[in-house]
This record gives C-alpha cells, sequence and structure tokens, in this order.
C-alpha cells in the first residue's frame, strides 16, 4: 500500500506463470447510460489487472453505445434467409429490445438534440428495424404487443423494480425481464415509461404537428408506424377470428387496439379524451392535457453544426473509436443535411407557392390530417366489431360531430371532402357526413330512415334544402357536405342524370345562397370574414353544378 493509503499491489503469479497485479484499493468502475444519453461511472469493487506475456496484445474493452452496429446486426439476422424457399424462422431479440428501439427512434438526445452522426444514425436504423420486423415476422410473431406496452408507474430503480404494465400480454414483468438491459432508455427514460399511454403520445404528436414541426419531422413516421402496427395486428386477429367463427375467445378482443382503447380511466371518460387526443390542436388547452413526453422535448441544438462527426483516425487510448464499424450509409441515410442553394427560378416559384394558404396548417398539415382519419377510421372499426370494448358506434360518431361541426370553414372542408374520407370505410364516411348534415340542414328537411345513402334519399332529403339558420358559414358547410355526398354516390354506385334531379340540385343552390343574403345584410356581416365564407359557398355550389353536367354528358354519351 502506498504512504497515502489510497492504493496498494500485491504481485503473484497467474495460472500460467504470468505476473498478476492486483490493485487492492482502485475500484473497478461501471457504466449506465441516462435518458439523457450521458455515462453515469459507479465503482463498486477492487479490479485484478493481469501483465501479459510480450507475446499477448492488450485488450480494451469496447465502447457501451455500439447502437449503430447493434441495430446492423439485428437487421442482418432479421433478413437472414428471406429468399429461402420456404422463408426461415426470423431471428428476434426479446421484446425488451423492441421497445428501446422504439425508443432510440424518436428520443431527443438521438434526434433533434443528437450531438453525434452516430446517434442521428442510430434513430433512423432503429425504425428501419422496426418497420423490417412488422413487415417480415408481422404484429403477433413478433410479440409487438408486448413490445410496445405502457407501463402507469415508472421505474424506482436503474437496476427495475417490478412495475405493473396496463396493456401487452404480460401483466406483471419478471425482475429478470426488467433487469435485461441496463439502461434508463429502456426502463424509466423509454417512451413506454414516460408516457401516459398511446394517446397521450398521439396528442403530444399531434400538437408538435401545430407547434413544433422539427419535432413533428420525428413523430410523424413514428405514429405513422404506430398505426400500421395497430391496423396489421387488427387486421391478422380478424382474420383468425373469421377462420374460426366458433371459438368462445375473439382474437380481436386481444388485439393492441382494445388494449389502447380499454387502459386507464372509464370507458365513458376515455373515450372523449381519446377523441380530444386525435383533435389536438396546439392549443393551451390540449399542451396541457397532452404535454411533452420528455423534459424540454422541444429544445433544439443551436445549430446543426453542433452534429460531431466521427473521426477518421482511430485513437483507443483517447477512447476515439472513429469510423469503427461505420459505413457511408449514414450519408443517405435521412439525416439532415444542408441543402444545395436555390436557383433564383426556384426561388420566385417558391414565394409565389407561399403565397397560397394552407388549410391543413391550423391541424398539423396533410401528413397530420391522414393520420388523424387513420386512427378515426380504427376507432369506428372497432365501435362496430366490439362496441362493449370501447362504445357503441352512434355515440362515437356523435363525438365525431362535436369535433368536426364547430371548425373554421377552411378546417371543416378538409375534413368532410371526399379526399380525406376515402381514408375512413364508405359507410363510415357516408354516415358521418349525413349526421353532420343533419344537424345543420333546415328542420323541414325530411329525416332519412337509414344511413343507407341512395340517390332518392340524397334528392328527398338533402339536395333541396339550406341550413336551420341564415349563417353563412352554416350554409356553405350544408353545401360542402351535400357535395362530398354527390360525389361518394358518383364514384361507388353511380348517378343517374334527370331533369327533376337537376332542378333539385338548382333549388337547393338557390335556397342556401339565398338564406344566405339575408345573414350579409345585418350589421357587421360585410367584413372580409363574411366574403370569405361565402367565397366557400359559391364554390361549393359551382363544383357541385360541374359535377351535375359531367353526369349528363357522361350519360349523353352512353346513351348515344
Amino acid at each position: 500500500m502506498t504512504s497515502d493509503g489510497t492504493e496498494g499491489e500485491e504481485i503473484s503469479r497467474g495460472p500460467q506463470g504470468d505476473r498478476v497485479r492486483v490493485l487492492s484499493r482502485r475500484p473497478k468502475v461501471f457504466r449506465s447510460i441516462d435518458s439523457d444519453g450521458t455515462s453515469t461511472s459507479t465503482s463498486t469493487r477492487p479490479s485484478i489487472h493481469y501483465e501479459a506475456p510480450p507475446e499477448f496484445r492488450k485488450a480494451k474493452l469496447l465502447p457501451y453505445e455500439l447502437y449503430v452496429p447493434a441495430l446492423n446486426l439485428l437487421i442482418s439476422l432479421l433478413t437472414l434467409g428471406t429468399t429461402s424457399n420456404p422463408p426461415r424462422p426470423a431471428f428476434l431479440p426479446p421484446s425488451q429490445h423492441l421497445a428501446l428501439a422504439a425508443t432510440l427512434a424518436i428520443h431527443p438526445s438521438f434526434t433533434t438534440r443528437a450531438l453525434s452522426e452516430d446517434r442521428l444514425q442510430a434513430s433512423v436504423l432503429a425504425l428501419r428495424y422496426l418497420r423490417l420486423v412488422l413487415s417480415l415476422v408481422g404484429p403477433i410473431n413478433g410479440t409487438l404487443q408486448g413490445a410496445f406496452a405502457f407501463s402507469t408507474v415508472g421505474i424506482t430503480s436503474r437496476r427495475g423494480a417490478a412495475r405493473r404494465r396496463t396493456t401487452g400480454d404480460h401483466a406483471s414483468p419478471t425482475k429478470n425481464e426488467l433487469d435485461s438491459i441496463n439502461s434508463e432508455l429502456a426502463n424509466a427514460g423509454s417512451v413506454w415509461a414516460k408516457a401516459q399511454d398511446f394517446w397521450h403520445v398521439g396528442g403530444w404528436a399531434f400538437n408538435c404537428s401545430v407547434l413544433h414541426k422539427r419535432r413533428w419531422e420525428r413523430w410523424q413516421p413514428w405514429l405513422e408506424y404506430m398505426i400500421d402496427v395497430l391496423d396489421k395486428d387488427w387486421t391478422l386477429r380478424a382474420l383468425m377470428h373469421t377462420e374460426d367463427e366458433d371459438s368462445e375467445e375473439d382474437p380481436r378482443e386481444s388485439s393492441i387496439i382494445v388494449r389502447y382503447l380499454s387502459a386507464g380511466d372509464t370507458i365513458a371518460r376515455q373515450e372523449r379524451r381519446i377523441l380530444r387526443a386525435i383533435f389536438a390542436d396546439g392549443s393551451s388547452r390540449s399542451t396541457a392535457e397532452f404535454p411533452e413526453i420528455w423534459r424540454n422535448e422541444t429544445k433544439e441544438r443551436k445549430k446543426d453544426a453542433d452534429i460531431k462527426k466521427s473521426e477518421s483516425k482511430l485513437d483507443i487510448e483517447a477512447d476515439n473509436w472513429g469510423d469503427y464499424m461505420h459505413n457511408e450509409a449514414s450519408s443517405s441515410s435521412g439525416l439532415e443535411s444542408t441543402p444545395p442553394p436555390e436557383s433564383p427560378t426556384k426561388s420566385t416559384s417558391a414565394d409565389s407557392m407561399a403565397s397560397i394558404p394552407d388549410v391543413s396548417a391550423p391541424l398539423g398539415g396533410p401528413q397530420s390530417v391522414i393520420l388523424r382519419f387513420r386512427l378515426l377510421s380504427l376507432l369506428s372499426t372497432v365501435s362496430v366489431f366490439l362496441p362493449d370494448n370501447f362504445t357503441p358506434l352512434a355515440t362515437l360518431y356523435d363525438l365525431f360531430l362535436e369535433h368536426i361541426r364547430p371548425l373554421a370553414l377552411p378546417q371543416f372542408f378538409l375534413l368532410v371532402s371526399p379526399s380525406s374520407m376515402q381514408h375512413l370505410h364508405l359507410s363510415a364516411a357516408s354516415s358521418i357526413t349525413q349526421l353532420i348534415l343533419r344537424s345543420l340542414i333546415a328542420s323541414s328537411a325530411p329525416l332519412p330512415p337509414t344511413d343507407d345513402l341512395t340517390q332518392d334519399t340524397l334528392d328527398r332529403c338533402y339536395l333541396r334544402y339550406p341550413a336551420n339558420t341564415g349563417s353563412i358559414s352554416d350554409n356553405a358547410k350544408v353545401s360542402l357536405c351535400v357535395e362530398t355526398l354527390l360525389r361518394l354516390l358518383q364514384k361507388h354506385c353511380g348517378l343517374d342524370w334527370s331533369q327533376d334531379f337537376q332542378e333539385s340540385v338548382e333549388k337547393g343552390i338557390e335556397a342556401r345562397e339565398q338564406k344566405a343574403k339575408k345573414a350579409g345584410k345585418g350589421k357587421g356581416k360585410g367584413n372580409s370574414e363574411g366574403t370569405d365564407e361565402r367565397i366557400w359557398l359559391r364554390g361549393s355550389a359551382g363544383r357541385i353544378q360541374r359535377l351535375v353536367e359531367l353526369i349528363r354528358d357522361q350519360q349523353g354519351e352512353t346513351e348515344v
């Protein structure tokens, strides 16, 4: 031992005659990785160091965070044997590794706040790997239900105290399962532990689509993947039910989407919260109910130059691993790069496009709208086949109405337009549009006996009538709903032109125009807002007239 008592050594012979130096007071250092990606060192016990004979090379442990080579290895193992006939079974890691990959794909320290190019590449590879698992193995064989289970109680220690899961195949994971990955990112720092449930994640992601575009660039592909998982898992279980309808158990009741719907609060309160998450718009109320997943998640790097590229020089002694197992694919893996300078022509074109208003902006853009509709479609499907597991279809559609009807005209048009409704099943699109229309149309319009849409129902109950108020906005919304029903019927069933049909269309256009004119004569109605609303009303009327003319011309050509 030295004079200060901090370190001593003993020299003895190893099993092969080599000298062994025992450092009796120098502790061995272990590292763990926190949720922000930083390393934490802890000391435990003295270590033994062998002085190897000259013919042996010195050795040094690999660094802890080899995410890129690990993910590349997992991808290679997964795709191995796909060309065999029949394909060989795929090699998959335990579900905890899949859960970790999902966190790496979206965690701020690997995306918007990544301080190295390797971390950015790891997030891209993680999502790529998860997509391969879904496409090659599927959600059931891939154990994605267990991997993508949210926990209501965080892990209290880094070594992993037992926690209760609200979703997944195993209600009480064993301690060995929790200890399998000694990283906070795989435990208390994961998206599965930080978020309350899937709807918290979805609500926050949609808030980002409106407020935090850089985060939305990362959340959008992640959320799209999760919806793909929910969709494919339900489809497979529905097929299993069809093949064995006599079974007492319905495999659809064990689907991931049903687990997400039934987790948490009572159904009556949960269904409204789910709809609020899907229609999250970045408002103060929405961000309060669906806050960020990680602390300071939206905080970004000061500039992209802060990303440190790996040095090409290998310096093991300095812990610089350079381009170790680093391939050139990172340059084309979707990582951020400086765009080339634009030509004057392109800049002028971009400026002119920027002057066109984006009606989808208040809802986060076109991709955000598509994902919202995909979730609405899933909810509608579950309500049709398993109403006891979620909510009856009529109740669900009433909730749709609560969120869609009050929207401003541009966003209302975006949601009820045929291009958006195509993401729903035809019967759902027709029923929802009719429900919205009946809440707006004049009380003199007769109620249809059922939601089954026919040309006769369209003519008798909808075409001829204005809104139940003199509001320009309400009359424009009635016109937009009528337009959508016309296009849905024409596309999927076909419409027959007749003089009576033409007169019904013209009568309805005139009725809505005249009722809206009364509103325009009121005090303060000559403002730009009223002018914009009238543009929407007349624009819809013009499109309806052109559609009817097209039907007439096509029918005339057929008769000739």
